[in-house]
Formats: structure tokens, sequence, C-alpha cells
């Protein structure tokens, strides 16, 4: 009877092992709905009847495990029910480099570091890129194209009460300052938006952050739209089409990218949305005469709401959005993906009538990527930049195949996090490996 229960037992516990491995042979689609997740849809066996080499070189292996390990079949609920436990038991969430608030609000921690001073880079590198942007601004103007940059609000700081009180102490410089201190110092053309949106908080029928998203709310960037081609309008001295509405709905669900960041919680149930958010019912003025003011836009991700808005087409006479100063938007070519390096960089930007360049307080560390330096170089000496250009375009060919290929991008996403750099270095490092450069 003893060995009888015992077998019992082992059979249970054999059932339960191999259960996952036997579900995962039986069902046809194993690949996990998860967001903000780097995801290998490359079967090595493929790759193996064309290379037989892999094998023998235990690379067929390694990929092979990585690809069953993104692909078995309850990899997305298990997931979730992890991140479901961190978020119940510890007030934690799964998404890197960003925390829980009081009540529920997400945090980028960048964007605290923001808030408080602690990211900053120093008045002496902010000059430098204020003084660069100052002779690409005049330079520009004698093409008569107009130079404006604009600082975004951050999260941290417009929701600076409901931070974590670990993070809070007496706020020193910020890049914030620095940057808006000097820009205007020196004449740049500069919208202030950040200092805009504090102004506004306290009598904002409608909150302008939302509690799980990252970026301003919808009904924020329905303002922020609104004031910039304002501005535009009396920098450029043009007339553009104006954006309105008539109807605001107001949900307590968030929609549109105001719940950008709880998605990417990955969470096995979403808590309740306790917070009413607006959703103007948005027009765009239908003057094909107005719309000619082509504006091209460099920025991080606060763009995007706008772009899905339709503000490129119905606003800025098709201007272009370079994500990051990198990855182009709308794409330029109908069979492969052109990222900016590939452009012919005077020639894009003289196309434009304004340039563009916004980016949030959390961001300003890296205010406008490589554009300024890069413009500045093209502007003050050409030759010196065409050279510099092609010696790095073999780097920048395999940083793009990096970024498309997503078994690479994983490999790089991971030193990212092991080396506690940004993707983009891990990125680069990775790329100069592939093009044979000791590092």
């Amino acid at each position: 009877m003893k060995k009888k229960k015992y077998n019992i037992f082992v059979w249970i516990a054999f059932i339960s092992i191999a259960f996952p491995m036997l579900a995962g042979f039986l069902k046809t689609d194993n690949k996990p709905d998860l967001t903000g997740i780097v995801i290998n849809n490359v079967n090595p066996d493929s790759l193996l009847k064309k290379d037989k080499s892999m094998w023998f070189s235990g690379e067929y292996q390694a990929l092979k495990d990585d690809y069953n390990n993104d692909h078995w079949a309850f990899k997305e609920k298990f997931v979730r029910m992890n991140n479901q436990f961190y978020f119940e038991a510890f007030n934690q969430i799964r998404v890197n480099s960003f925390v829980l608030g009081t009540d529920n609000y997400v945090y980028s921690e960048s964007y605290i570091f923001s808030a408080f001073g602690d990211d900053f880079i120093g008045e002496e590198r902010v000059l430098t890129k204020l003084q660069k942007a100052k002779v690409i601004q005049d330079s520009l103007k004698r093409k008569g194209i107009d130079l404006l940059l604009v600082f975004a609000p951050g999260k941290g700081e417009h929701c600076i009460e409901h931070i974590d009180n670990k993070y809070k102490h007496n706020p020193s410089r910020t890049n914030y300052q620095a940057f808006l201190e000097h820009s205007q110092k020196l004449g740049i053309n500069v919208l202030d938006l950040k200092g805009y949106f504090q102004k506004l908080k306290p009598t904002s029928p409608y909150p302008l952050f939302p509690k799980f998203g990252h970026h301003w709310s919808y009904y924020g960037e329905c303002i922020a739209v609104d004031t910039i081609i304002g501005f535009i309008e009396k920098l450029h001295h043009c007339d553009m089409p104006d954006i309105a509405w008539n109807k605001i709905e107001v949900v307590d669900s968030a929609r549109s990218r105001d719940a950008d960041v709880l998605k990417s919680m990955n969470l096995y149930k979403n808590p309740k949305q306790n917070m009413k958010l607006a959703y103007p019912d948005i027009l765009f003025e239908q003057d094909s005469t107005k719309n000619k003011t082509r504006v091209l836009t460099i920025s991080d991700s606060y763009w995007y709401g706008p772009v899905y808005m339709g503000v490129g087409q119905n606003c800025f006479s098709g201007g272009q959005f370079w994500y990051y100063y990198n990855k182009i938007i709308p794409n330029p070519s109908p069979t492969e993906k052109i990222e900016v390096w590939q452009l012919d960089l005077k020639e894009s930007i003289e196309s434009n009538d304004v340039i563009m360049i916004l980016y949030s307080d959390g961001n300003l560390p890296n205010f406008s990527n490589a554009f300024i330096d890069d413009a500045y170089e093209l502007y003050t000496n050409p030759k010196s930049y065409a050279a510099r250009v092609e010696r790095n375009r073999n780097i920048r060919q395999f940083e793009k195949q990096i970024r498309e290929k997503p078994i690479l991008l994983k490999k790089s996403t991971r030193k990212s996090e092991e080396l506690q750099i940004p993707l983009d270095s891990a990125i680069k490092l990775d790329a100069m490996k592939l093009a044979g450069i000791s590092i």
C-alpha cells in the first residue's frame, strides 16, 4: 500500500514537471503577449539548415535555449503572476527603471532624479551645447529657417507630491534651470512648456499627467500642441492650421497612451483606475493654404502622441519626426527602414521651414542626442563632418542591424542591464565588436 502511494506521488511530481513541456509541444502558437519585452521570433532550426557549423560551434544550442525560453507555453502567464506578486506584496513594478509612488503613481527614476537635480550635467556642458545651438540658429536663419528649442515637462517634478519619500531632498540646480537660463541669455528661440504646465497645474480642470502613464496626458498633449502651433506662428511669421475641440469626454479608464506603463507592468490583474481623465474630440483646421510651414521635430518619446494625433500631416506640412535623432517617422522608404544617419543631413535640414528640438526634463542630459553636435560641425566645418560620417558608416550599419534583429537586440539589452548603461551605448559596443574594432 505504501509503495502504491509512493508511486502516485512520483507520477504527480513527474506530470507537474513535464506538463509545461508537453503543453509547449501541443500548443501551436506559444508567442507570449507581453509588452516591453524583446521576444526572439527566429527559430534557429531554420538557421541550422543553412549553416551546419552552428551545431559544432555551440551557437545553435544557445540560440535554441533562448528561443525555447521565449516561447514556452506558460511564459506569459507565469511572468504576469510573478509581476502581480511583486506588485501586491512589495509595492514594486517589474518595469526597468520605473518605480511606484504613493496612490499608485508610476515614475521613471530618471525623471525623479531630474526633479531634484541629481542628474545635473554641469554649467559648462550645458553652455557648450547651447553655444553650438546658437551658431546653428544663426546659420539657419540666414537661409530663412528657424530653430526652436522646446523644454517639455516631466512627470517627476509635475507630480512631485506623489514621489516616494526616499527620493526626496532639497532640490539642487537642475538641467532644466540651466538650459532655460543659458538659452534665454544667448538669445536662442525657446518655448518653456515645463514652466507653462507648472502654472496650469493648480487651475487645470483635468489632469495634465496620468497615474499609470509616463508622458503627459492626452489632454495635456492637446494643450501642448495648441501652444506650440501658436508659438511657431509668431516665431516664423506664418499662419498654420489650428487645433480645436468643442467636446471633451471624461472617463475613469485610461485611453491612448495614458496607461502606457500599466501595459508594460504585464500584471495578471490590473488595479482599478480611479482617476478621471479628459479626452478632447480634436479637430484640425482643413486649409491647405495654411499647411505650408514644414516643421522637422527632433524629440524623445513625448512627441509620439502628437504624431498619433496627426499633427505632422495636418499642421506641419508633412514634416518628419526624428525619434532620438535616429528613427524616422514616417519612414521615407517603402522597402527598408531608413535611419537619420543614412540621410543627407544638410539637405534634410534645409527642406524644412522650422527645426524644433523638443525634449522632456528627464532627457535633458542627452538633449538633441548628437543633432546639435552634428549640425554645428556641418555648418562650421563641412569637410570634417563628411569625413567623420564616412569613418563611422560601418559601425552605424551594424547598429542598425542590431536594432532590427531581435536576437541581436536581446543580447544588447542584456548587456545594458548587466553593465548598467543605456541601451544605445550597449548597441554601439556590440556594433564595434561586429565591425572588428577593439574596445
